[in-house]
């Protein structure tokens, strides 16, 4: 059934909502991160293409990946490995992710990209008060246009880079309306989980001079990642091709080489 995935991932974050729903009655919300935040665009517009190292211990449709690796020594990994920014997957039923893997990430200066299903302003104020950089909104999460537009903008006055996914030409015109400033463009759809790596090469062709775009899902190997950074990606966010690999340091070398 269309959506049902989707549906189940929004469902498990209702009990993380409802905890920050109490929390600000309460007046316990954790006050926001006053530091300097490594920039996101800055990192992944150096030239050359770059690598965000995701943190991914698990997926739905790959199962287990590598629930061995710890964050810590994931992040020295991914720091020697040459990535330029992290991705820290902080859903916990599904992806085994953990909102305090951040911090472990961001002790090294690098931009750190909250990733899990965030539709709920309270969440952000959850992420401000890490050190993270940025949070990612999924279009086909946030199916209305006033607030993906309202989560972007208090994300940016939080000093937090709002990453806008998207699966088609329609959810790229929400995320311009929105504001967002960076597109990640998803080639696994996210109800059948399958990926298709035409979702790039066409949506591509539609970037603005202005925005900078990332290429998820798919992106196996070196011949991959030129193709597309030729046809505009700056950037490629990869998980299950780093997590998965016995050498994942070795592994992020040889696609930033």
């Amino acid at each position: 059934m269309k959506d049902q995935m989707l549906a189940k991932f929004i469902e498990a974050k209702q009990k993380d909502i409802n905890i920050l729903k109490q929390q600000e009655i309460q007046g316990s919300l954790p006050k926001p991160f006053k530091g300097k935040r490594p920039e996101l665009i800055k990192a992944l517009s150096r030239s050359g293409a770059a690598i965000i190292a995701e943190y991914k211990r698990a997926s739905p449709s790959a199962g287990i990946i590598n629930s061995r690796l710890s964050a810590d020594v994931a992040s020295e990994m991914f720091v020697r490995g040459g990535a330029r920014a992290f991705s820290v997957l902080t859903e916990k039923k599904y992806f085994q992710g953990d909102p305090d893997y951040l911090e472990v990430f961001a002790k090294h200066d690098l931009p750190v990209l909250r990733k899990d299903f965030l539709f709920h302003p309270l969440q952000i104020k959850e992420t401000a008060a890490t050190r993270a950089s940025a949070l990612l909104f999924i279009v086909r999460v946030i199916r209305e246009k006033e607030l993906l537009r309202e989560l972007v903008e208090i994300s940016l006055e939080y000093g937090l880079e709002p990453v806008v996914e998207i699966f088609n030409h329609e959810e790229l015109n929400l995320a311009r309306k929105s504001g967002a400033r960076v597109i990640l463009a998803n080639n696994r759809d996210l109800d059948r989980l399958v990926v298709d790596l035409n979702i790039s090469r066409e949506l591509i062709k539609e970037k603005d001079s202005t925005e900078t775009w990332i290429c998820a899902s798919g992106i196996e190997n070196k011949h991959q990642i030129n193709e597309f950074y030729y046809q505009g990606f700056e950037a490629f966010l990869i998980g299950t091709g780093i997590m998965s690999s016995d050498n994942p340091e070795m592994k992020l070398r040889e696609l930033t080489i």
